[in-house]
């Protein structure tokens, strides 16, 4: 695993088994990187859990991992799952109404700011993700109520 600590560039790479576990782990990592970095979870989450699980699904190729990569530039946060299965390229369709699986792409596309795949190093593929991040919330000033909430206390003074 690879973590920067410099401001302007945070990131996160590690191999995982192309299992269901490992997209569970991949989906778990994502999660307690995002909070240590004191980013929102969502849709971050939700993205790695759909683009690990296919790469465990569909990039499967036995005794390969793929790698799951987290990184932040600017007020970018992008996400990307590396599998060994280059030849299947992905596509968001919308399966029929009765399918059980084969939305997690449309949920990506729905989630993402911008999202697509990219060929190799053969045999690889690298299917990513973007999203743009909040804007940092200034701290409030000492004895000032956070984002004009008062949390039910009475501000005036007593008459």
């Amino acid at each position: 695993m690879h973590q920067e600590t410099a401001t302007s560039v945070r990131n996160l790479s590690v191999l995982l088994s192309p299992t269901p576990r490992g997209a569970r782990l991949a989906r778990l990592l994502a999660t307690e990187q995002l909070r240590s970095w004191g980013l929102p979870l969502d849709p971050a989450a939700h993205i790695v859990a759909e683009l690990a699980a296919n790469a465990a699904t569909h990039g499967r190729v036995p005794g390969r991992d793929f790698r799951l990569t987290l990184y932040v530039v600017g007020g970018t946060l992008r996400i990307e799952v590396t599998d060994t299965r280059g030849d299947r390229a992905p596509c968001a369709q919308l399966p029929s109404p009765d399918a059980e699986s084969g939305r997690g792409l449309v949920l990506v596309e729905a989630l993402a700011d911008r999202w697509g795949a990219a060929p190799g190093p053969y045999p690889r593929k690298t299917v990513w993700a973007e999203v743009a991040l909040p804007e940092p919330v200034p701290a409030p000033e000492p004895g000032r109520p956070c984002c004009g909430a008062t949390g039910g206390l009475f501000q005036g003074t007593p008459r």
